[in-house]
């Protein structure tokens, strides 16, 4: 079913060497994805929100979020998307390399939908990105599925 059409997602992630790992991983798989990236809190907020410069991107299928972002943590930006009742139904993947158990339960009590550790050997990170792509993408039936 989703094959026949593109899977918006949104990473948000500053470093650079992981945004280019997520997208030679998501080439790999067989589900079109329009990967779209914002480097830091701030940014990603005004995408989701469709503030300048962003009033024409797509509300994502799925975020991918980085916690260690400038100007505004992942945190703060998963509350607000979940704080939204435009944006709260989006599934939200943390994506870090904080295994701290404080930024685990915070997540969770922000309404996380999964918690996964950011791996740095490229092949274990490519597994990931597939494992997320074969639920998140293929089993999942994920809101923007249902909606109007």
């Amino acid at each position: 079913m989703l094959k026949s059409r593109h899977v918006n997602i949104l990473l948000i992630e500053d470093n650079i060497g992981d945004v280019r790992l997520t997208q030679e991983a998501f080439k790999e798989g067989n589900i079109a994805i329009n990967l779209e990236v914002t480097m830091d809190g701030v940014e990603a907020i005004k995408f989701l929100k469709k503030e300048a410069p962003y009033e024409s991107v797509f509300i994502p299928d799925l975020i991918l979020l980085d916690l260690n972002l400038p100007k505004r943590d992942g945190r703060e930006v998963l509350e607000e998307i979940k704080t939204d009742e435009k944006l709260k139904r989006i599934p939200v993947v943390v994506l870090t390399t904080s295994n701290a158990k404080q930024d685990i339960l915070k997540t969770y009590n922000l309404h996380v939908n999964c918690y996964i550790n950011k791996p740095v050997d490229f092949d274990k990170f490519s597994e990931i990105i597939q494992k997320i792509e074969d639920f998140w993408l293929t089993t999942a039936i994920l809101p923007t599925m249902v909606q109007n």
